[in-house]
């Protein structure tokens, strides 16, 4: 580190030696000792809050770069769902229109309807679409009738079944 040879320190260690004298050497050379140790340690200290400085600034730095990217895919996210939201609502008042487009005709239709009914009401007096059973205006009551299945017998039913008619083949194969 000085660039002190062996030679350099043994001429030292005479001269401190003769100096101090052998009683106060040993003393001397322990608080030597522990200075010098001391001033590693203190440059050791030194060394690694400079590389831990040196760290920091680089994850400082990381930690900018990444609330950079976090920020910028924000605000990519809402721009995406701002125009998801813009096509939503033009979709909505196309089905709306749609919906307005499709009611019209039934409108004009119920008008029709309505207009017919008064017209028919007009012509055929009130009495006769009133809620009065049909048998007071002298209309026949109807009945509802179920759809009949030919295929089915009905015990209970007054008319018999009707007959089909006979195929040519039963009429002309002979009866045992």
């Amino acid at each position: 580190m000085f660039d002190i040879s062996f030679s350099e320190i043994l001429l030292i260690g005479v001269v401190a030696l003769v100096v101090l004298g052998p009683e106060r050497l040993p003393t001397v050379a322990r608080t030597l000792g522990a200075l010098v140790g001391k001033a590693q340690r203190f440059v050791a200290s030194v060394k690694a809050d400079i590389q831990h400085q040196a760290n920091l600034t680089g994850i400082d730095s990381l930690r900018h770069d990444l609330q950079d990217a976090a920020d910028t895919f924000r605000q990519r996210i809402e721009s995406e769902v701002q125009e998801v939201r813009q096509v939503m609502d033009q979709q909505a008042e196309a089905v709306r229109q749609l919906g307005q487009e499709a009611a019209a005709p039934l409108h004009e239709a119920e008008r029709t309807i309505h207009d017919s009914v008064a017209e028919a009401q007009a012509a055929a007096g009130p009495d006769l679409f009133s809620d009065a059973p049909a048998a007071a205006h002298g209309l026949p009551e109807e009945t509802p009738q179920a759809p009949r299945d030919e295929n089915q017998l009905d015990l209970f039913d007054e008319t018999p079944p009707v007959a089909s008619s006979p195929s040519p083949e039963s009429e002309a194969r002979p009866r045992a």
